[in-house]
């Protein structure tokens, strides 16, 4: 195991220069896909290795119901630093569970608190509020729906209303919510895969526009459109659902602004943003196999010890 049990915790440094070049250079689609998945990978490489050093580390306090033998030296050898990474592994580990159950917890009270304002109404894709504050977000679920309300559609007009409603369908329809809460999730387990969760939140709003622009076959319309509820959103009440008028509002305006994304899925590596995924993925394999082989030898050595 070694020191490579460290590895997958520092390793999510490798994927901070695809996060910025992917947002510019990629599909958005293929920018938030790429993402996530390493930083859900990351994450669960890391948080394993810190449960890891835990066991490891603490199987020799007073009072810890782990077997006896796990505390003997030949299975503290396996882990450099065992007292010292065992113990800082305590409180990491419960940060990292408090924070990952804060997240959930507070994406599904929203999405209870969104449910009950709607309870009543017709079962409808679209449901209008009568409410004068602008604001319009998907709410996703066995019955995902456009929640938008009066206030919104009194500031926008036929075809802008056309494409707010093109850009929360194609939240529903291709579950960013789910990408959203991977990448907060992550954020949360290792600080170092922040960055990620930022810009993921970026490239969804960026995917649903285009795809907005697609449908109604205007980027200039859907940009304005964008702008325009950007200008008079206070904010949907959901706030950590995926809604019209979030993220940086004129970079996504400048984007649409501009010639449609490359469909090209995987760069070359002889690019910018190529070496940077590759380097990303370098990253996210390393910190799998450094992760896996830990775990496995921490198993048999354990394993050993206990006489199993």
């Amino acid at each position: 195991m070694g020191v490579f049990v460290f590895l997958p915790l520092v390793l999510p440094l490798t994927v901070w220069p695809v996060a910025r070049l992917a947002e510019q250079h990629l599909h958005p689609r293929t920018a938030t896909r790429l993402l996530s998945a390493a930083a859900g990978t990351l994450a669960v490489c890391s948080t394993l290795c810190l449960a890891l050093l835990m066991v490891v580390g603490t199987a020799q306090l007073p009072g810890n119901p782990l077997p006896d033998a796990w505390s003997d030296p030949e299975v503290r050898e396996a882990l450099p630093y065992d007292e010292v990474a065992g113990k800082v592994a305590i409180p990491a580990l419960l940060a990292v569970l408090t924070g990952c159950s804060r997240v959930l917890w507070q994406h599904l009270r929203v999405r209870r608190r969104a449910g009950r304002a709607l309870v009543g109404r017709p079962a409808s894709t679209v449901t209008v509020l009568p409410d004068g504050a602008p604001y319009a977000y998907a709410l996703p679920g066995r019955r995902a729906r456009v929640v938008v309300s009066t206030g919104m559609l009194s500031c926008l007009e036929g075809p802008e209303r056309r494409a707010l409603f093109a850009h929360e369908r194609a939240h529903l329809a291709w579950s960013h919510h789910r990408y959203l809460v991977v990448v907060r999730l992550a954020a949360r387990a290792n600080p170092f895969l922040r960055p990620l969760s930022t810009t993921v939140g970026y490239t969804v709003e960026r995917w649903a526009d285009e795809e907005a622009a697609r449908v109604i076959g205007s980027r200039r319309v859907t940009a304005r459109a964008i702008g325009k509820a950007a200008l008079v959103s206070r904010g949907a009440p959901a706030v950590t659902l995926a809604h019209f008028a979030a993220g940086p509002v004129p970079r996504r305006v400048a984007a649409l602004l501009g010639p449609p994304p490359s469909g090209l899925s995987w760069p070359s590596v002889f690019t910018r943003v190529g070496l940077a995924v590759w380097t990303a993925a370098a990253g996210t394999a390393a910190s799998a196999l450094s992760s896996a082989n830990a775990a496995v030898t921490l198993f048999f050595v354990l394993k050993t010890a206990t006489a199993l």
